[in-house]
């Protein structure tokens, strides 16, 4: 099996590197970011012309943040003239463009498997505000046809109504707001009859086996995809459990945290270079653990999600990074000690935020804490006064099980 499984991983790269060495060719010329990345590792256009990308380092979500501080708002990552229709802002901040076109983050693919097409009725429960990832799902579903109820996040008992009222036919969204949404119709005591939801394709988090098996008692397809706010879609499942399909418009590796080379055995960090000439992206790194794998027919897959590279936690689908939390945490008065916790209830995140209050502060310290989150971080929090907490804690522990 590693045998076939190497040389699945050697053909898979080998079919893309035309496109790779074409794409590198070009966007060097009209890029400036990744002109000086060849540079500042010592190639040349003509020495990748082979489609190997694997030489050149791996660009890091610090990377990106350190070059869009540096020159804003994209970098030199961005190729002049490129067209741009929307502008998005991601934890760090990262700042991603829409590009121009039909469906320019590639979820139609990931969409199609799970049945979603002309005459459906999408309710998409990605955030439109600030994030991407209302605005990804809303122009895939579009591309393909269907019809979408930009829902958002919040507003479930207006949300179930309109699974409702407007015959829903699919869903796109947390799997666990998905099952948050099952629960709300129920006890909204909404006419059985009128659920038509049958489709889900669902994304950043976890989707274990126990939650799978909830959500299709309702539900009957729930397939998972994987994707992030740079990139867009990176891999899909076409079965439950199957593995995730690499997808079209990417080239994907999974590289070793040591050397940063890519590897067919193992785990390590997911790498992808996105084929658009515009804003290519070459060998980005999501910081996310997979491993390659063989289905039965002999496909290759990627095995899903398997961990984090670095610090940040995902939390109801956005990273939650230490950096960014120990930023907003010291600018609030009255706190002498915090950290985060993030638990799983009933299938979903729960963040909790402890803090002891300074010797002599007022008791309005809870409230601050919750509204700086809220606006530093765009996490809604359970803010709790403890008395003490440990000397050795980290800023965010993960206490989440996946069974």
């Amino acid at each position: 099996m590693t045998d076939a499984l190497q040389e699945a991983v050697e053909r898979y790269a080998a079919e893309l590197a035309p496109t790779v060495a074409d794409l590198v060719r070009g966007s060097a010329k009209r890029v400036p970011a990744l002109a000086a990345r060849l540079e500042n590792a010592g190639l040349s256009v003509d020495s990748l012309r082979d489609g190997d990308v694997s030489r050149l380092p791996i660009l890091t979500k610090d990377d990106v943040l350190e070059r869009q501080q540096a020159e804003p708002p994209f970098g030199g990552l961005l190729s002049e003239g490129a067209v741009v229709r929307r502008l998005f802002q991601s934890p760090g901040p990262i700042y991603e463009p829409q590009l121009d076109g039909t469906d320019p983050w590639r979820w139609a693919p990931a969409l199609e498997a799970a049945g979603i097409g002309p005459g459906d009725v999408v309710l998409n429960c990605f955030g439109y505000h600030l994030s991407p990832a209302g605005a990804m799902f809303e122009e895939g579903c579009l591309a393909l046809g269907a019809t979408v109820v930009p829902g958002g996040i919040g507003n479930q008992d207006l949300q179930a109504r309109a699974i409702a009222d407007l015959g829903v036919t699919a869903y796109v969204g947390l799997p666990s707001y998905l099952n948050a949404l099952v629960e709300r119709f129920d006890a909204l005591g909404l006419d059985a009859s009128r659920w038509r939801l049958t489709k889900a394709l669902v994304t950043a988090e976890p989707l274990p086996d126990s939650l799978r098996s909830l959500l299709q008692e309702r539900v009957p397809t729930v397939l998972m995809a994987y994707g992030t706010a740079e990139l867009g879609l990176i891999g899909y499942e076409t079965s439950p459990g199957g593995g995730l399909v690499p997808a079209p418009g990417v080239h994907v590796e999974v590289c070793a945290l040591d050397s940063g080379e890519p590897t067919s055995s193992g785990e390590g960090q997911v790498v992808v270079t996105v084929l658009r000439p515009d804003y290519p992206l070459v060998r980005f790194g999501t910081g996310d653990l997979s491993a390659w794998r063989l289905v039965g027919d002999g496909g290759l897959r990627l095995a899903g999600v398997l961990g984090r590279v670095g610090e940040a936690v995902k939390v109801r689908g956005m990273f939650l990074h230490p950096r960014q939390a120990s930023a907003v945490m010291s600018d609030v008065d009255g706190v002498a000690a915090w950290r985060f916790v993030v638990e799983r209830v009933d299938h979903r995140d729960e963040l909790r935020c402890e803090v002891v209050r300074a010797e002599g502060r007022d008791g309005e310290v809870v409230e601050r804490v919750r509204e700086a989150v809220r606006a530093g971080l765009r996490f809604s929090v359970d803010v709790q006064e403890v008395g003490s907490l440990p000397e050795d804690r980290s800023p965010i522990s993960d206490e989440r099980s996946w069974d």
